[in-house]
């Protein structure tokens, strides 16, 4: 599959070359063309493969895919050393051009013989199959899977709620009655901790989570967060006890206590182990709270967990899940005298509520009826998964295509596949098996983009813009007419959730913003990361994969273990000496303390596309200097590192898509950003001053056309020409902008040329415009944001609009936004209904927000 991705990728860049300087070497173009036909040849068999039914595809079949991948990232590899080597860049000028043209003759021969080599051996790996006789309609003997007709994700909550608790209902009351009555005398001296036990699968997580929702009202304070098997206290207990504090902050409550607890917490980020469980303790004294540790694998864990939480006398609670007994006994000592009053063992589901479990996901409600074909096969495939929730999901969104009349074949081929080995009892190994059904029913564009949460460590949670941002720099993404890519990654990611092959996480919230993360099943995670080995995918390196052999390595994942965690110098005892860097096409680093060894060798990663050093504490602007000399990088996220400067070398990344800056230390970008013409998606903001430091909007912001979000800049008083600039960025769609007249007044023409902008932007749906005030009184600068009331025409299609500061009513044409869902308006003065008199024109509007206003006059 994945090198149906290299061979797809290859086929694009093969096409654009094609068309430029490199078909004027003579012979080359010629080269070019029959290799992208042998390529076009490979990713038609490799997509067949991909889609073939299990037992299709013999080993030698096998061997002769994987050489195929293998031409398929040598193929991709050479057309980037030629966008790195020799193509023209936009930077050249006359005598550059002419220089590089001259310069790269030889280059250009080595390469015309790459090509040549690579096409001849594609041509070989054909002969060969044909040699020993391959047949591929081994490929071709079953239909590929058409596109499942799926369970809408807007279904009525009722009907989802009953799928979610089917077979577990009765576990989450008795559970909810538990941790709702009174702890004797002896637990009330200590935490009242209460334990969920089971197998992998059986629903552990989805019955602690449906407690916590069943007991919001006697317990507002929540919060969950995930351990998982790889918990190192030393690298993992800051950033779980940091998760902690954001959530209970927010009570499940309808009042605003949240929003002033939120307030009173403060800044976090620098505070050790000790200081956040001080922390913690202050905001939970005397609360009634209710906090979930989830996936706990060692004693050792939890007793770190358990020393950082407070001990409470009204009421708090503590829900631990885990797979492994001894676990639970030490988590809940007290169940030990008192008949397992603290310990919930999960049981598979009975054969009825697995099948009313399975019938609603694979016929949309357990309620309907359906043909009785099915009922004997249906039967067989239950048994085999076992009664393990997950198991049942995941075969059922396979078969949720094959509901009609006439599928029964196709559901025969399903539980043959599935083997035996969950009949009798569950088992690890029958579960991953299950869960590899499921996964090898995928269609083949989905399946690079499960193989890449292998990327990311287990339980890692994962936000919306940095996975599909990612998926589309690695080229796992494909065209479709009239959408754009990353509207087919939306797509990619919502057939996922549908399938139940990932699940959400949650939001991240912010005053200003909310994003959705996800995360992938611990169970999957593995079977994941075994896929992704076998077919080199990735090479994961790093705590338990210390020390693992690998071939030629396309994607490197490190995951820094213990001993790297206390070292300054981070080099896994000279590990990466022997790792071939030619070839790397994405570097992932994650919990990274100290310097690592591969950040003093970036310049080694010539095709690297995406850098991802996302809350790498050892990251230097010394590193980003390094970065900057990566040409072909698409994505680069630096975001929560240490660094203060990016330098004015970041204009030669040109292929670049993405560039996160959240969370660092800088306070200004430099003007050479806007070389950077491709670059759809830049964030930025302050760790220190997150409200009050904004990059100055440069001159010359026209130029990157491809600009989606641009986040966190300033107008003031000389920005007059950057002010009309931005109104031809035609393609954005997240605007966050603020005027500063703390330097100067803010002069007539900005805000003439501002307003000018906004009605031009067609795209725009979510829109933050506040006014950062001069310390003194000038009653000029008073109502900046009145020239709001001066747009030629509103920016239609808006979905979110936030106004900080204080404007002289609402402007009218915020009810003619026909789209508008989410309305904010903060420190701000308003008269009469000028509020309610515009926002009740508004038909799709679910939320309001109105705080820090100065005076509403009756």
């Amino acid at each position: 599959m994945e090198g149906a991705a290299a061979a797809q990728a290859f086929l694009s860049n093969a096409g654009r070359l094609l068309s430029k300087e490199y078909q004027h070497l003579r012979g080359v173009g010629g080269q070019v063309a029959e290799l992208r036909d042998e390529l076009d040849a490979m990713n038609a068999l490799l997509v067949m493969q991909s889609e073939a039914d299990d037992g299709a595809v013999d080993r030698f079949l096998q061997v002769c895919m994987k050489q195929l991948r293998e031409v398929a990232y040598d193929a991709e590899d050479c057309i980037d050393l030629y966008t790195l080597r020799i193509e023209s860049r936009l930077t050249d000028g006359v005598r550059a051009w002419l220089g590089r043209l001259l310069g790269t003759l030889r280059s250009r021969r080595r390469l015309a013989c790459e090509i040549g080599a690579l096409r001849a051996r594609a041509v070989a790996i054909s002969e060969r199959q044909a040699r020993f006789g391959i047949n591929r309609d081994a490929l071709r003997r079953f239909a590929p899977l058409l596109p499942a007709v799926l369970v809408s994700a807007a279904s009525s909550s009722n009907t989802d709620d009953r799928r979610r608790l089917v077979g577990i209902e009765d576990q989450a009351n008795a559970l909810a009655a538990r941790l709702n009555a009174p702890v004797g005398e002896e637990a009330a001296a200590r935490m009242a901790v209460f334990s969920i036990v089971g197998f992998g699968g059986l629903g552990k997580t989805t019955l602690a989570m449906e407690v916590c929702r069943r007991l919001e009202a006697e317990f507002p304070w929540q919060a969950m967060v995930s351990v998982s098997q790889a918990f190192e206290p030393s690298r993992d207990l800051k950033a779980l006890l940091s998760d902690l504090l954001r959530q209970v902050v927010k009570p499940k409550t309808a009042d605003d206590r949240g929003i002033k607890e939120e307030a009173a917490l403060g800044a976090i980020d620098g505070l050790d182990d000790n200081g956040l469980a001080k922390r913690l303790e202050e905001v939970l004294t005397n609360k009634r709270y209710l906090i979930v540790i989830d996936d706990v694998w060692t004693v050792r864990a939890w007793e770190v967990i358990e020393s950082k939480l407070l001990e409470n006398n009204k009421g708090g609670r503590i829900i631990v899940t885990t797979r492994i007994d001894t676990v639970a006994n030490a988590c809940s000592p007290d169940s030990i005298n008192s008949h397992c009053k603290y310990i919930h063992k999960m049981e598979p589901l009975k054969l009825e509520d697995s099948k009313k479990l399975f019938v609603s996901r694979v016929f949309g409600s357990m309620d309907v009826s359906y043909p009785k074909e099915f009922e004997d096969v249906m039967g067989d495939i239950l048994k085999k998964c076992g009664g393990l929730p997950l198991a049942i999901v995941s075969i059922a969104s396979v078969l949720v295509g094959y509901k009609s009349p006439g599928s029964k074949d196709k559901w025969d081929r399903v539980c043959k596949s599935l083997g035996s080995q969950m009949e009798s009892h569950p088992t690890l190994e029958g579960m991953k098996h299950i869960v590899t059904v499921s996964y090898n029913h995928l269609p083949y564009e989905l399946k690079g983009c499960m193989m890449y949460f292998s990327i990311f460590p287990e339980d890692y949670v994962i936000r919306k813009d940095r996975l599909l941002n990612r998926w589309m720099a690695e080229g796992l993404v494909h065209e479709k007419r009239g959408l754009t890519l990353w509207e087919v990654a939306e797509s990619y990611l919502d057939k996922l959730l549908s399938k139940n092959m990932i699940e959400e996480a949650g939001h991240l919230e912010g005053l200003a913003w909310k994003q959705q993360t996800y995360r992938m099943h611990d169970m999957l995670h593995e079977v994941m990361v075994s896929k992704s080995l076998e077919a080199n995918f990735l090479s994961l390196h790093g705590g338990q994969h210390k020390g693992m052999s690998c071939g030629k390595i396309c994607r490197l994942s490190i995951h820094t273990d213990i001993d790297g965690a206390k070292r300054n110098d981070v080099d896994y005892g000279g590990e990466n000496d022997y790792l071939d860097m030619q070839h790397v096409r994405s570097l992932s680093m994650f919990h990274l303390r100290g310097q690592h060894k591969l950040l003093k060798n970036l310049g080694s990663f010539v095709l690297l596309r995406v850098l991802d050093l996302e809350d790498c504490e050892g990251v230097t602007n010394k590193h980003v200097r390094y970065a900057c000399n990566l040409y072909l990088l698409r994505f680069l996220s630096l975001r929560g590192t240490n660094i203060t400067k990016v330098p004015w070398q970041i204009e030669n990344l040109e292929q670049l898509q993405t560039l996160d800056l959240d969370y660092t230390f800088l306070t200004e970008l430099p003007e050479t950003i806007t070389k950077l013409e491709k670059l759809e998606h830049i964030r930025f903001s302050n760790r220190d001053d997150f409200w009050g430091t904004m990059w100055t909007i440069p001159r010359g912001i026209s130029k990157m056309k491809a600009l989606r979000v641009l986040r966190r800049v300033t107008l003031g008083n000389d920005d007059s020409d950057a002010a009309q600039e931005v109104g031809e960025l035609e393609h954005l769609q997240v605007f966050v902008v603020s005027l500063d007249d703390r330097k100067a007044i803010v002069d007539e023409d900005v805000l003439r040329n501002l307003a000018l902008s906004l009605s031009k932007m067609c795209s725009l749906r979510w829109l933050w415009i506040g006014h950062r005030r001069s310390d003194d009184n000038n009653s000029k600068q008073k109502q900046v944001l009145n020239f709001l009331h001066h747009l030629p025409a509103p920016p239609r299609l808006l979905q979110t609009l936030w106004i900080t500061g204080d404007v002289d009513g609402l402007p009218g044409w915020i009810g003619s936004l026909t789209h508008l869902v989410t309305f904010t308006i903060l420190d701000t003065t308003l008269a009469g209904d000028q509020l309610f008199g515009i926002l009740c024109k508004l038909p799709n509007l679910k939320s309001m927000y109105v705080t820090w206003t100065h005076h509403v006059r009756a």
